[in-house]
């Protein structure tokens, strides 16, 4: 036989064998395959939000993508001006300018993200301009405030009366060493899963009220204050941000997840992990929640009062008070 006809041959028998084996292993084990589970949406987000998280769950409900769901949703914080830990209103740095910073990630691991962005109340929407319209990832300070100008977003003061009022009464007795939940600081992280299983996440800020001019925390960084892999899950944070960054949070929840984890139980590794780096210094806020792609969820914080709110078709809201450690 010529080598070529001798190949293809013994190829063609090879496929033969192998496919024979494979029906025979199929049909035997058939009783044994597992049944898949219809995936249906859910959003679930950092503290108690609800008027966000109803946004998300409108967009959800409606047949819309999970990146639509937590963009829309983290958008109604950043416009409320009672939230000042979010977006318009604001708690400023120290010199008295409020600077946003916001990351997203979508089902592709396509993510976009801005850093101390000035004068615009949308940083999420901008940061997914930066994901679906550069071929970067992250634009930061007077480049990304340029950038959302060029994309149509209205330049707008964003220190309110309240918070300006607030800060210069702080510069009154401030060794600017400002302590840990005094400034009633905190992030919005979503994550949410649409109708055809897909994940997608957001996360947005202020940042640490009277920060150091420049400061930047873990929110606009993908892999510490969001991650998504849509074949395992996604994870997001709130509190300290340097503690998320040492340890980059949202990416080792999601890997615990991939080696086996719940949600629950990896948010807990999570947090435990940087107790363990911390033992002699508690006196700070960190949490984490999470999701999986069988639409488990859970949520963990250093933090008294901790709650993660999360609608579903299965009771549509259901605010849950996530497990935390009392310090």
């Amino acid at each position: 036989m010529k080598r070529r006809k001798f190949l293809k041959s013994s190829s063609l028998s090879t496929a033969g064998i192998l496919s024979t084996s494979l029906l025979t292993a199929c049909e035997t084990k058939k009783e044994q395959l597992p049944v898949t589970k219809t995936i249906k949406p859910i959003v679930i987000a950092t503290w108690d939000v609800p008027n966000a998280t109803n946004k998300a769950w409108q967009v959800l409900t409606n047949s819309g993508t999970a990146l639509d769901a937590v963009e829309q949703g983290v958008m109604i914080e950043e416009a409320d001006t009672n939230n000042q830990s979010v977006g318009k209103g604001g708690r400023p740095d120290r010199d008295g300018n409020v600077t946003l910073d916001a990351c997203i990630m979508d089902k592709d691991s396509n993510c976009g993200a801005v850093v101390y962005l000035q004068n615009i109340v949308h940083p999420i929407s901008v940061a997914r301009k930066v994901m679906e319209d550069t071929p970067h990832v992250m634009l930061a300070g007077k480049g990304a405030e340029q950038f959302a100008y060029e994309k149509g977003f209205e330049k707008e003061n964003l220190l309110t009366e309240k918070s300006k009022l607030e800060w210069l009464e702080w510069k009154k007795t401030s060794q600017y060493q400002p302590i840990i939940n005094i400034e009633n600081h905190d992030t919005i992280g979503m994550l949410a899963i649409d109708s055809k299983g897909d994940i997608a996440g957001a996360c947005t800020t202020s940042g640490m009220a009277y920060k150091i001019g420049g400061r930047v925390g873990d929110s606009p960084i993908i892999g510490a204050g969001l991650f998504i892999d849509n074949e395992i899950g996604g994870a997001t944070a709130t509190g300290v941000g340097e503690e998320v960054v040492r340890t980059v949070g949202s990416f080792l929840i999601v890997e615990l997840m991939r080696q086996g984890k719940t949600p629950q139980e990896a948010c807990e590794e999570g947090v435990n992990r940087i107790i363990s780096k911390n033992k002699d210094k508690l006196d700070f806020q960190i949490g984490f929640i999470a999701i999986n792609k069988k639409g488990e969820t859970g949520g963990y914080c250093i933090h008294p009062g901790f709650s993660y709110r999360v609608y579903s078709e299965e009771g549509h809201l259901n605010n849950t008070s996530g497990s935390y450690i009392s310090t």
